[in-house]
């Protein structure tokens, strides 16, 4: 693997060229000053992305309670921004019940495996032009290797709980998964068929020049990807209406239904970030990543589109009813498998006959 020091990537950002000198004036050099340096940049995304969760968890409840015609948090600071830091303060402060019979290493682990797995994928997520921890010559495989785990923490979390709810919900969760899975990564094949590069920094560049050059825009193939992707990665990141694992009307919650305190919120930081994950990769499979006009930064034009389809997710949420479990897995197998292959053999029979810009 290219696993290349951020220093050696392409043209840096401002702010890492000032991480890199700050580092030298000081006295570090050769493989500490690459330690130090990642682990800046990784304390960094990470609390980029612990205060863009907090953030989400807001606009998620405002977008809600306009959807049913309601303010949603309006009492705590500006539109009720506060609502949400004191949400956080409480279940940090929060007495973690832990229940007698339950499978201790297991149940400990579970929701650090998930919430960790959350994080990782952003190693190699091109945030802007140059603005990436690491640009792996495997960078999509990598994030479809390390989401994966989310599933592993939420088996681990409903075996751990010694609750026949938590272990159903559980299973649900493996069984979703792995059938969302199938689309989701021959969705992303459409796209590596015409980039000829697992790269992430390689996906965004070939998408270079105006919109028309998305991905999303090469008819007929293109937008057919898009929708299936954007289909199987909302089961991907359990959001409604693909929330069986944690179906309250069926399961009490499912498989976090023996957690409190701050297990319980590692679990929904998780999700939300899970849920800007898949919209990241959305934006960069299929929307040009940072391209855009230059009167704006590259990290702006990022930011900007992957809330857009955020935005999409939530009204997803808002608007349709959960399936039951048979509907859930008849869709991925029934129909969505079957059109992503279909749809993947049309776009190689376009490349193989030059019928593309």
């Amino acid at each position: 693997m290219n696993f290349a020091p951020v220093i050696a990537v392409g043209e840096l950002q401002p702010v890492f060229a000032w991480l890199y000198g700050l580092l030298q004036s000081i006295g570090l050099e050769g493989t500490l000053l690459t330690v130090v340096m990642y682990a800046g940049l990784g304390g960094t995304v990470f609390g980029v992305l612990c205060v863009l969760a907090l953030f989400l968890v807001w606009w998620e409840r405002k977008i809600a309670g306009h959807i049913q015609q309601r303010f949603g948090p309006m009492r705590n600071g500006w539109h009720g921004w506060y609502q949400t830091l004191a949400d956080a303060v409480k279940l940090l402060q929060k007495e973690d019940v832990l229940v007698d019979t339950r499978d201790r290493p297991v149940f400990f682990w579970a929701p650090v495996i998930g919430f960790v797995a959350a994080f990782a994928a952003y190693v190699v997520m091109p945030f802007g032009k140059g603005l990436i921890v690491a640009d792996l010559n495997i960078g999509i495989l990598y994030i479809m290797a390390v989401t994966t785990f989310t599933v592993i923490s939420l088996l681990m979390a409903g075996w751990g709980s010694n609750n026949k709810y938590a272990l159903l919900g559980g299973m649900r969760s493996a069984a979703q998964v792995v059938s969302y899975e199938v689309p989701m990564v021959v969705s992303i094949l459409t796209v590596i068929l015409y980039t000829g590069s697992l790269s992430m920094v390689d996906i965004v560049e070939s998408q270079s020049g105006l919109f028309f050059n998305w991905f999303i825009f090469r008819i007929p193939f293109g937008p057919i990807a898009f929708i299936t992707y954007i289909t199987a990665a909302t089961a991907e990141a359990n959001r409604t209406p693909f929330d069986i694992p944690e179906a309250e009307q069926e399961l009490v919650a499912g498989f976090n239904v023996e957690y409190s305190g701050m297990k319980f919120a590692m679990f929904f930081l998780a999700e939300f970030i899970n849920m800007f994950t898949v919209s990241a990769i959305a934006v960069t499979l299929f929307l040009g990543g940072w391209q855009g006009l230059s009167f704006l930064p590259s990290w702006l034009w990022f930011l900007g589109k992957t809330l857009m389809v955020v935005l999409l997710l939530m009204l997803f949420r808002w608007t349709y009813p959960r399936l039951r479990v048979d509907q859930l897995m008849e869709f991925a197998w029934k129909i969505l498998v079957p059109i992503t292959f279909a749809n993947l053999i049309i776009a190689g029979w376009f490349k193989w006959a030059g019928w593309y810009w």
